[in-house]
This record gives structure tokens, C-alpha cells and sequence, in this order.
């Protein structure tokens, strides 16, 4: 298990994270949530062990992850940030992978490179930024650690390569019973991908949920009434939002769905259907009720 114990991270006046409380189970695809800023690759980076947290505690399986070397053998950072590769050919950057990680497949690696067809010795500098990309996760999965941490590693790849990139890391997880936590401002991919999320905001945590248990919890009831609605209009009944379009009345509310229905059905609407929610507007409604601007979210 992943543990985050009142964590704190500040850079001179900004801070990132704060009195920051997170769990995550051995075993599943975790997807980091929030706005720019909200500490997504502050977390990760703490998590990895590249930074170290001013306050608190951060353990895998029990263990605190900063300048511990056997803890470090089991994890590993996809960064968002590949120029540090520059120097190096894809081979280069395998023996680089290799002298760290005693569980590093050079079967595995092979596998992965017939699907990508990168150049072995041509200097990642000269490369995209999808190669570069392809590069990591290629010696990242080889590497062959428990955990394996994604700051946007999809950036950058087309369609069809983000497509073998995510097969590659399912069934290395399928494989190894690896843990995959990853950031990503692509909502649909991490709908796709994760099957637990958390929304960050602040540096602290909104929710952690579940993804099938999240969706459970907030609905979109579209229905109609001869005058709008406010929410002191429905007691008992915990609404992120109200709107009108086009003469339909779109309610956002949290609770189950036959509780909303009831309570919102007790007004008498002329119809009054139950819409399913994507994450992208989970995401959207639940920083709408913390005031963001939902032009500025995605």
C-alpha cells in the first residue's frame, strides 16, 4: 500500500501539498485528478523519492521512500520531462535502466521494441516527443518494478501508439500484479485506464473513490419545471449545481440515484430523466462547487 501521513511540500512561498492524507491500494490503476497547480507531479515526485517532503510521511508497504535504495528498486517515475535522456541512444538508456534495476528484462524489453520499432542507436535528442516518450515506457515496464508511476506518459503519442502504450503497461500489470498511479489531463484516458481516482485541489485531497462507486455517487437529472429551481428548493439533497438550457433544468447532485430522484420528483417536474455523468464532468461539476472557472478547467 501506497501512504501519505500529513505530508507538506512547499517551494519558498507556494505550497504544493498540505497536511496531505492519501491511501492507495496494492493492485490498481490510480488516476490523479486536478488543475494545473492543484500538486499532481509534486505528489509523484515525493512518491518516487526525488523530492523530499518537508513534513510528513510517505511509505510503500510500510516503508518511507526518500534515500531508501530498497524501496527505490521497486519504483519508478515516468516523468513528464524526457531531456534527460538526451545524451543517450534507446541502448544506452536500457544499460542506464539496467544498473539500477536488478529485475530489468532484457525478453521484456525486446518485446516491447518489436512494437515500437525505435532506433537502438540513435540519440534520443534527435528524437520526437513521442519517441522519447516510447523510449521510457519501453525500459520503465522492462525494469520490472511493483509500481510503476505516469506524469503524463501519454503526452505526446499519436492515437494508435498511445493505444500499444497502454496494452504494454495493462498487461505488465496483468503480468507483475503491478501498481500503475498516473496523472494525465486527458479525463477519457483515465476513465479508460483507472479503475480508483483522486481529485486534488490546493494540494489537498477533494476525493478518493472508487471509479465505479465515484459515478455512483453524483448524477445529472435532467427534468423541467414552470419556474427554475434553487437549491434551498430540494432539502435533504446535496447539490453541486442548477442550470437551464433551453428550457431543460440540469441538476447535479450528489447521493444515490433513487434517493435524488425522489426528492427531486416530490416538485411535481413535467419530466425528470436520470443522465449518466463521464468523469470529465464529475471533474468539471466538482471544481465548479469549489469556484473554478469551467472555462479555465480543460
Amino acid at each position: 500500500m501506497i501512504k501519505f501521513e500529513n505530508v507538506t511540500k512547499k517551494y519558498d512561498d507556494f505550497t504544493a501539498l498540505e497536511n496531505f492524507e492519501l491511501e492507495i491500494p496494492t493492485g490498481c490503476a490510480y488516476g490523479l485528478l486536478g488543475t494545473n497547480g492543484a500538486g499532481k507531479s509534486t505528489l509523484l515526485r515525493i512518491l518516487s523519492g526525488v523530492y523530499k517532503a518537508d513534513a510528513g510521511k510517505v511509505m510503500i508497504d510500510g516503508k518511507e521512500v526518500y534515500d531508501n535504495p530498497e524501496v527505490k528498486r521497486r519504483i519508478l517515475l515516468i516523468s513528464d520531462e524526457t531531456s534527460q535522456f538526451n545524451g543517450m541512444t534507446l541502448l544506452q538508456m536500457k544499460s542506464f535502466y539496467k544498473t539500477f534495476y536488478e529485475k530489468f528484462s532484457d525478453e521484456t524489453f525486446e518485446k516491447l521494441h518489436k512494437v515500437v520499432t525505435l532506433p537502438l542507436k540513435k540519440t534520443l535528442g534527435g528524437c520526437s516527443k513521442g519517441m522519447k516518450r516510447q523510449a521510457a515506457v519501453i525500459c520503465g515496464i522492462a525494469a520490472g518494478t511493483d509500481y510503476l508511476f505516469l506524469d503524463e506518459a501519454f503526452d505526446g503519442l499519436d492515437p494508435s501508439m498511445r493505444s500499444e502504450v497502454k496494452k504494454m503497461i495493462v498487461d505488465a500489470m496483468c503480468d507483475n500484479d503491478m501498481t500503475v498511479v498516473m496523472s494525465s489531463h486527458n479525463l477519457h484516458e483515465i476513465e479508460e485506464f483507472c479503475d480508483t481516482v483522486g481529485l486534488l485541489n490546493d494540494g489537498k485531497p477533494v476525493f478518493n473513490k472508487n471509479l465505479r462507486e465515484l459515478k455512483g455517487d453524483i448524477h445529472k437529472v435532467q427534468c423541467s419545471f414552470a419556474k427554475l429551481p434553487e437549491k434551498e428548493d430540494f432539502p435533504g439533497l446535496d447539490i453541486l449545481l442548477i442550470e437551464e438550457k433551453g428550457g431543460v433544468v440540469n441538476i447535479i447532485a450528489k447521493g444515490s440515484a433513487d434517493e435524488t430522484l425522489r426528492i427531486i420528483k416530490q416538485k411535481n417536474p413535467s419530466f425528470c430523466d436520470l443522465i449518466p455523468l463521464s468523469l470529465e464532468e464529475i471533474f468539471i461539476y466538482e471544481m465548479e462547487a469549489l469556484n473554478y472557472d469551467r472555462t479555465k478547467l480543460l
